[in-house]
C-alpha cells in the first residue's frame, strides 16, 4: 500500500483543534534537514570512504535523537559466547542498561549478541547488491548464540525470557531505481526469516516496513518520520532483552 501524505492549507484562525498540518510541516523539515546534509556530504567530500563515514554519524545521531535512553546506538562488532562476531554493523540498537559493551577501544564496541534489539546498514543508495548486502549482515548477527536465564526476585524467580527476532534495515540517502521503491525494489527483497529486512528508508523516495505483516511503501514528506514512529513503536513492542547468561562467556576464560 502506497501512502502520499498530503499538506493541507488550512488558516491558523480557522484551523479545528486536531489539526496536523503544522506537525507534518515540522515532520517534513526533519527529512529535508538530514536529506541537506548527506547531500552536503556528497558535494564537499571526495573520498568515498569518509562521505559513507559522515552519513554514518549523521543516521546515528538522528536514531540517538529519537530513540528513548534506554537503548544505545552505535556502530559495532556483535559478538556471543561461542567466540563468534560479525563483520563491523553500522548501526547498532542495543541495551546498555542490563548488558555492558565488551573490550571497548575508543569508538570500536563489541557488542553481545543478546543486548542487540537491532542494526542497520547505511549505504549510498538503496539497490539489489547493497539489499543482498543488508540480508547477509542481518543473517549473520540472527544466527548467533543468545543466552538467556532466570531472574530471582523478592516473590519468587522469572523464568528465561525467550529470544525475540532482532529487526535489520537499510538507511541510504537514495533509491538506486528511477521509479524509487516500487515493484523493482519489492522484487529484490528477500523472504527468508532469517536474512530479511523489516524496513529499508531512502530519504529522497520514501521509506518500506513490514512490521505488522503486510510490507507498506510511505512516500513523500514525512516518511523519515513514519519510519522513525514504526521503529520505536516495534522497539517498544520487543520490551526488554533476555538476562544474559554471564557463565556462558566466563567459561571462555576457564576453557
Amino acid at each position: 500500500m502506497t501512502r502520499n501524505p498530503t499538506i493541507e492549507t488550512v488558516s491558523a484562525l480557522s484551523a479545528a483543534a486536531d489539526d496536523t498540518t503544522w506537525l507534518k510541516q515540522a515532520f517534513g523539515k526533519v527529512q529535508d534537514n538530514l536529506r541537506g546534509q548527506m547531500a552536503l556530504a556528497s558535494q564537499s567530500i571526495s573520498h568515498a570512504g569518509t562521505m559513507g563515514s559522515v552519513n554514518e554519524e549523521h543516521w546515528l545521531e538522528l536514531l540517538r535523537s529519537y530513540l528513548p535512553n534506554r537503548y544505545e546506538v552505535a556502530t559495532g562488532i556483535v559478538i556471543d559466547s561461542k567466540g563468534n562476531r560479525s563483520d563491523q554493523i553500522d548501526v547498532v540498537v542495543f541495551d546498555r542498561h542490563f548488558t555492558p559493551t565488551l573490550l571497548d577501544q575508543k569508538n570500536h564496541r563489541y557488542i553481545p549478541a543478546e543486548a542487540v534489539y537491532a542494526m542497520f546498514e547505511c549505504k549510498p543508495e538503496v539497490n539489489k547488491g547493497y539489499i543482498a548486502y543488508a540480508e547477509g549482515k542481518a543473517a549473520s548477527v540472527r544466527e548467533m548464540a543468545r543466552t538467556s536465564v532466570a531472574i530471582s526476585h523478592a516473590g519468587g524467580t522469572f523464568q528465561p525470557k525467550p529470544h525475540f527476532r532482532i529487526l535489520a534495515g537499510l538507511l541510504a540517502p537514495c533509491s538506486g531505481w528511477v521509479n524509487g521503491l516500487d515493484v523493482t525494489f519489492l522484487g529484490h527483497l528477500g523472504t527468508a526469516d532469517l536474512s530479511s529486512l523489516d524496513c529499508v528508508c531512502a530519504l529522497d523516495h520514501g521509506c518500506y516496513d513490514k512490521y505488522e505483516g503486510t510490507p507498506q511503501v510511505v512516500t513523500g514528506q514525512g516518511a523519515l518520520m513514519y519510519f522513525l514512529f514504526r521503529l520505536l513503536g516495534r522497539l517498544q513492542s520487543l520490551g526488554t532483552v533476555p538476562a544474559i547468561d554471564w557463565s556462558a562467556y566466563s567459561r571462555i576464560i576457564k576453557d
